[in-house]
C-alpha cells in the first residue's frame, strides 16, 4: 500500500480492526500489549536495558503507549510511511517521543542508532520483493548488541485467516509462513533468529494461557514472533 492508501485508512482503521479480531473475544488493546510485553521480556532475558527503540511501521500507534510503559528509561521512535497515521502515534504516546515518515526505502537513521527494533503485522503489507532489502535496512540501524523482534499474522491457523480475509485494511495483504520469514531475516544477514509461535487461546480459554509459554514450537498460534540479532 502506498502512503496516500494508508492516510485514507486512518480514520477507520480502529474500528476495522476491532471488528476482525471480535471472533477472538479480545480488543485490538489487548494484542497491542501483549507484543510489548513479549519484547520486554526478550530483551529482559537478554540482559539489555534498551536506550533507543523504534517502532518500525507504528501506524496509527497501537503499541506506542504499552512500549512506553515497559520501557519507562527508553527513548521511543515511531516511524512510517503515513504522516497521518503518526498524528495519532503522538496522541496516543504517555510521554513524548519522536515521530518520523519515511520513503518505505531507506531509513533515514545513522547506523548502529537502536537497541530495540519492534514491528507488529506490517510486513504482510509490504511487497515481498522489497523484505530482505528492508530487513537489511533494520539491521543496519541496530546496535551490535541490538535485537530485532518481528510480529506477524500464522497463514496457518484458520482464525487468523479470516480476520484477515474480513478486514479492509487488509485487503492487499499478503501473509507469510514463519519459515519463510525467518528464511529472509538470514538471508538480510540477521543470525540467532528465534521463532515462536503465540495467540493461541481465544478469551472464552483464557484460564489456559499459561500453558501458552510451553507452546511456542507448535505453529498453530494466530500469530507468531521472530526475534534476531
Amino acid at each position: 500500500m502506498s502512503q496516500a492508501e494508508f492516510d485514507a485508512y486512518v480514520d477507520e482503521y480502529d474500528a476495522q480492526h476491532a471488528q476482525s479480531v471480535k471472533l477472538s473475544g479480545e480488543d485490538p488493546e489487548f494484542f497491542a500489549e501483549y507484543k510489548a510485553k513479549e519484547a520486554a521480556r526478550a530483551m529482559a532475558a537478554a540482559g539489555i536495558a534498551p536506550q533507543r527503540i523504534m517502532d518500525f511501521g507504528a501506524g496509527r500507534g497501537n503499541c506506542i503507549a504499552h512500549l512506553q510503559r515497559e520501557f519507562p528509561d527508553a527513548a521511543l521512535t515511531a516511524l512510517d510511511v503515513s504522516a497521518r497515521s503518526l498524528t495519532h502515534c503522538a496522541a496516543r504516546a504517555i510521554r513524548p517521543l519522536e515521530t518520523v515518515c519515511y520513503d518505505g526505502q531507506t531509513l533515514p537513521f545513522e547506523d548502529g542508532s537502536f537497541d530495540l527494533v519492534f514491528t507488529a503485522c506490517v510486513f504482510h503489507h509490504i511487497p515481498a520483493e522489497d523484505h530482505i532489502r528492508l530487513l537489511s535496512e533494520i539491521r543496519r540501524v541496530l546496535t551490535p548488541k541490538g535485537r530485532f523482534m518481528l510480529f506477524e499474522h500464522n497463514p496457518w491457523n484458520p482464525l487468523t485467516r479470516h480476520a484477515v480475509a474480513t478486514c479492509p485494511f487488509d485487503v492487499n495483504a499478503v501473509l507469510i509462513s514463519a519459515p519463510e520469514m525467518r528464511r529472509r531475516f538470514r538471508a538480510a544477514g540477521f543470525t540467532d533468529v528465534d521463532l515462536k509461535w503465540t495467540l493461541f487461546f481465544p478469551a472464552f480459554a483464557a484460564p489456559l494461557r499459561p500453558l501458552e509459554a510451553g507452546l511456542g514450537w507448535l505453529p498453530l498460534g494466530a500469530q507468531y514472533r521472530l526475534l534476531a540479532r
